[in-house]
């Protein structure tokens, strides 16, 4: 094994389970972040307008995200979310008032789907069994040229999943990835499709524990580290750059790049990354929720897509969100309210809020911004890609992220690298 140093730049999760996987084997790691905080877009900070601390994204894990559950498994922070012991989703048509819950069965054989009282009202068994047509996606089909849009398991099941998972709308989003996101999932049975909720936040489940795992095993992490230029030479990463001055890389020193796709292409001659991209906007109301009202909660024709009722406070998701970049936050933040008071049965009048849009959370899952993926593996022997927008199969989601920064450790620590 090589006795290099990694210098890992990027603290976000491709970075963090890099890190954790690498020293877990005994390498040496630098990590170089150029904010004040790890996590990326997966953290936790105190809102002044709420007063509260909330996540800067509503993110949600299942029980079949095989690698966030290994990485949390060795960080130790695993206990630190809530497992239901089986799969089911509510839901809520916002338009009709009608409500249901899916609840897949634990075992690989979907006989839940034959049961009236387990799937989407006004659905048939084999609406469900047309979907494994996703599984068989062209790298070039949307979602909508694979199955029925205007079916009851799609405007009601399938819509609200997908475009949650893709951060793209189904029209446009690739098949091909919403049938990884399938396999993985449901066609896995209810066992890996349980809902897994950080009631505490996501910094202090995916992120803290592994700072101090980092900190206990020796890696060494620099905070308001600016990466200004990699310095390449035959055929290697030579030096990295920072506003502070040169990091020279011996031989057998490696380079873990987890930085978003956009830094990446200023930094790497000729890359081709994901170039579009599709924002997330969360609204976040500092309210007790109602103790019948279900921890997470989708939501069909409504400007709210997924409702999140925490201790303290209801927050809600809206996927590929670009069309309220520019919406002023105040009409923005009546008008969810509106539908999460009449959705929890509150009589409240708006309580303090915030809003907060990610501008770019996300590559746009399309067939053809997702052909743009790189492979972790680049010409240079020593440098290696990580980060949700590079080729792992998935949509860009916290299982993504974690996934990339494992496979680029390996890679990092394979001999025939």
């Amino acid at each position: 094994m090589s006795d290099g140093t990694v210098h890992i730049v990027g603290a976000g999760l491709a970075g963090l389970s890099a890190a954790v996987t690498l020293v877990s084997r005994g390498r040496k790691v630098v990590i170089h972040e150029l904010a004040r905080h790890a996590g990326g877009r997966c953290r936790s900070y105190f809102e002044s307008a709420l007063g509260l601390t909330i996540d800067n994204g509503n993110h949600l894990l299942l029980s079949g995200n095989d690698s966030a559950l290994r990485y949390l498994n060795t960080i130790g922070g695993r206990h630190l979310l809530d497992d239901p012991e089986h799969s089911e989703f509510a839901f809520c048509d916002f338009a009709s008032g009608e409500r249901w819950t899916l609840r897949p069965n634990d075992g690989p054989l979907p006989w839940w789907i034959f049961s009236e009282s387990r799937r989407v009202p006004n659905t048939r068994a084999i609406d469900y069994l047309r979907l494994g047509s996703l599984l068989q996606a062209k790298s070039s089909d949307t979602i909508t040229q694979r199955v029925d849009s205007g079916s009851p398991v799609f405007t009601r099941l399938l819509h609200p999943v997908l475009l949650a998972a893709l951060n793209c709308d189904p029209s446009e989003g690739s098949a091909k990835l919403a049938g990884a996101v399938i396999r993985e999932t449901l066609a896995r049975g209810g066992k890996a499709c349980r809902p897994l909720f950080a009631a505490n936040g996501l910094g202090p489940a995916l992120v803290d524990p592994a700072l101090s795992f980092l900190g206990k095993r020796g890696a060494e992490l620099r905070f308001d580290h600016s990466l200004r230029s990699i310095e390449f030479g035959a055929g290697r990463v030579r030096a990295l750059q920072f506003a502070e001055g040169a990091v020279e890389l011996k031989d057998a020193d490696d380079v873990v790049l987890a930085v978003p796709a956009w830094v990446a292409r200023t930094l790497i001659p000729d890359i081709v990354v994901p170039t579009e991209y599709r924002s997330i906007c969360n609204a976040h109301f500092a309210i007790t929720p109602p103790a019948n009202l279900p921890k997470i909660m989708g939501i069909v024709n409504a400007t709210t897509e997924w409702l999140f009722a925490f201790e303290n406070r209801l927050s809600v998701t809206v996927s590929s969100a670009d069309r309220f970049n520019e919406a002023e936050r105040e009409p923005l933040a009546r008008q969810i309210w509106t539908e999460v008071a009449k959705i929890a049965r509150l009589d409240a009048e708006l309580p303090r809020w915030q809003i907060v849009k990610e501008r770019r959370a996300t590559f746009a899952a399309t067939p053809g911004q997702n052909a743009l993926r790189p492979k972790a593996r680049t010409r240079w022997k020593n440098l290696i890609l990580a980060g949700d927008w590079t080729d792992t199969g998935l949509p860009a989601t916290i299982e993504g992220a974690i996934r990339s920064g494992e496979g680029a450790a390996k890679l990092a620590m394979s001999a025939h690298f």
